[in-house]
């Protein structure tokens, strides 16, 4: 009765037709092997942020005329949009930004458009006020920053920064980039208060005949015999001295003043006070990312390669260096995860093969690379990609894959040993056991699908944690289930033994009389003195509790993780003269390099790579300006 009833059921039937479990395996494995080559690679999985950004330039505005002029009335408009759960304001310098957190469940650009709509109907900005910008707020992933450091004039500083990115964008691995830490082209025109009197004119007529004089306009069409002509009007004024030859007023007689005959016209750069520096030097830095299928280790190669072409080519004195590369994080991950996968395959076959049996041990082996592979098969039809938190989620999997598959290896193996032919131990080992590893597989899903349902912001990246997690146990149980019974069953028994297979033999005879001759005997005597070995684990417990309360042992949150970074901001009082805040930042860099100098002394060793300080660049939340600064020291390993 017995042995019909393992007849039947899919256990029974996948344990009987290995084909069928070996096509289900190749299908985890090859179908895993491709989707992880092709898998979208990033360093953080994007989001849809559920936000919405609202930011309007003020030139020459102080925060406080902005938060007056601007801010207030943004707030005001947006609050009661439906579907507005959070409005937050910044005022900085000449810009005012309004951050509208969406509620969750809302359609973001739904209440985009809502937000553009009532910002439009605004009509008490100031006159000088700039047209505000609206979006929903996305987060571009930035994969490095390259510095462009020189002792030149910044009109050459800038130029170089521009040959890097065009040479990085024509190079084919990078798409998207931007220019940091620099300040925009502006021709100046300055005309004396005393020289319009004289002419009769007013800045905004001057204004209005330069805006005249520089168009680029379509002219509509013109049909020919030869087909159709398209006319375009091009009058568009690029450089300063182009502007110079605008007639500002014309005589009866035709005689004609230009704009260079009362003007003064250069080619400069914006007056906002925004610098930087790399190890004293003037720079630049330009932030590469990563879009499309571009990983970070592509992008990556494509800048180091571009780089090695220019250092080759570029004079003495310009330094290209790569500043906070993500990708060497990315790497360490991923090579982590590598070393722990191929560390765990080697310690579960040498201790299975150990104590049970070397083919054994092979097929419990097999489920960490098909589990691991299979959920990157899942992953892709749910385009989740491989990042720094689904790495994360592998590593917590790993330790914990493959218990299934070795309680049914083991319980089979022991049936096997009994006595039962290989086939029908496989069958009556693996149903045995089922039902206990169907529940510990679901345990451990219970434990993290919760992940999943994190709200906000944060959810968006939890709930990858939960998806690989859950998908790499739902998979170790099929094959340990379905899968391992048809390999286990399918074996021939050793006529021959070779030497390994009778050595290891000999060690798990040794073991088993361990376990049923000293062992066995010990657990029965502390079965039955239950009451004090229950007494003196309670006592273990109090004393443990008790020395954890006394404070020997230390308690945080997080533990302190060495930095490989030492970073000094500091913000003076708005208003502050820039010179000031260069002062300032002259004597932070003047100190750390002394302290530098005493520990590379002491140590006789490099400590620093290199130090990069920004002047006027806003960071964290705060405004930007000519009264803020930050130091970065970048430090070696």
């Amino acid at each position: 009765m017995e042995l019909e009833e393992q007849k039947h059921g899919p256990i029974a039937w996948m344990a009987r037709n290995s084909v069928a479990a070996n096509i289900l395996m190749a299908v985890l494995l090859v179908g895993g092997f491709v989707a992880a080559i092709r898998i979208k690679q990033e360093y953080l999985p994007e989001a849809q942020l559920d936000e919405v950004s609202v930011s309007v330039p003020y030139p020459g505005a102080s925060p406080d005329e902005v938060e007056q002029g601007i801010l207030l009335a943004v707030e005001e408009a947006v609050r009661g949009i439906d579907g507005v759960k959070e409005v937050s304001s910044t005022a900085s310098e000449g810009s005012g930004s309004v951050l509208i957190e969406v509620i969750e469940g809302f359609d973001v650009n739904r209440v985009t458009d809502d937000v553009r709509n009532e910002v439009d109907r605004i009509r008490t900005f100031p006159l000088d006020a700039e047209e505000p910008v609206i979006s929903a707020a996305k987060r571009k992933r930035s994969v490095l920053d390259v510095i462009v450091a020189a002792d030149v004039e910044e009109p050459v500083l800038r130029e170089l920064a521009e040959q890097l990115r065009d040479r990085l964008l024509q190079s084919g691995g990078v798409t998207q980039l931007d220019l940091s830490n620099v300040r925009s082209y502006e021709i100046a025109i300055e005309i004396p208060q005393d020289k319009l009197r004289e002419l009769g004119l007013t800045l905004q007529e001057v204004a209005d005949i330069l805006t005249r004089s520089s168009v680029e306009l379509p002219g509509g069409g013109m049909k020919t015999g030869g087909g159709e002509i398209l006319v375009r009007i091009k009058d568009r004024r690029d450089l300063g001295r182009e502007f110079a030859r605008i007639p500002v007023v014309t005589a009866p007689d035709g005689t004609q003043l230009l704009l260079e005959d009362i003007a003064e016209i250069r080619d400069d750069f914006d007056e906002s006070d925004r610098f930087s520096f790399y190890n004293g030097k003037p720079a630049v830095s330009l932030t590469v990312y990563r879009v499309g299928k571009e990983t970070p280790l592509s992008v990556e190669a494509a800048v180091l390669k571009v780089l090695d072409e220019l250092r080759a080519t570029m004079p003495d004195g310009i330094e290209y260096t790569i500043w906070d590369n993500s990708a060497d994080n990315f790497r360490g991950r991923m090579g982590l995860l590598l070393s722990n996968g191929v560390m765990g395959l080697v310690l579960v076959f040498l201790l299975l093969g150990l104590f049970l049996e070397l083919r054994l041990a092979f097929w419990v082996m097999l489920g960490i690379p098909i589990s691991f592979l299979g959920t990157f098969l899942l992953m892709s039809a749910a385009d989740v990609s491989l990042n720094m938190i689904t790495m994360f989620a592998f590593l917590i999997a790993l330790g914990i894959v493959v218990d299934d598959a070795i309680v049914v290896g083991e319980n089979v193996y022991q049936y096997h040993q009994e006595g039962m032919p290989f086939l029908q131990a496989a069958i009556k080992g693996t149903k045995e056991i089922a039902g206990p590893v169907v529940f510990s597989i679901l345990t451990n899903i219970v434990a993290f699908m919760p992940l999943y349902f994190v709200p906000g912001a944060m959810g968006k990246f939890y709930q990858s944690i939960a998806l690989v997690v859950c998908s790499t146990f739902t998979i170790s149980l099929v094959e340990a289930v379905f899968i391992l019974p048809a390999h286990l069953g399918h074996q021939k028994e050793l006529k021959n033994p070779h030497l390994i297979h009778r050595l290891q033999q000999r060690f798990s005879r040794r073991f088993i009389h361990f376990v049923s001759d000293i062992y066995g005997p010990f657990l029965d005597r502390v079965i039955r003195q239950r009451y004090l070995v229950f007494s003196l684990g309670l006592v273990v417990l109090v004393l443990t509790l008790g020395y954890v309360k006394s404070g020997r042992m230390g308690f945080e949150m997080f533990p302190s993780v060495e930095s490989d970074i030492a970073l000094c901001s500091f913000t003076l009082p708005y208003g502050a003269p820039v010179e000031t805040t260069e002062a300032v930042h002259d004597r932070v860099i003047a100190a750390g390099n002394k302290v530098i100098a005493e520990i590379e002394q002491a140590s006789g060793r490099q400590l620093v790579l290199g130090v990069f300080s920004e002047i006027g660049s806003g960071f964290g939340s705060g405004p930007g300006g000519g009264h803020v600064a930050r130091v970065t020291y970048q430090l070696l390993e």
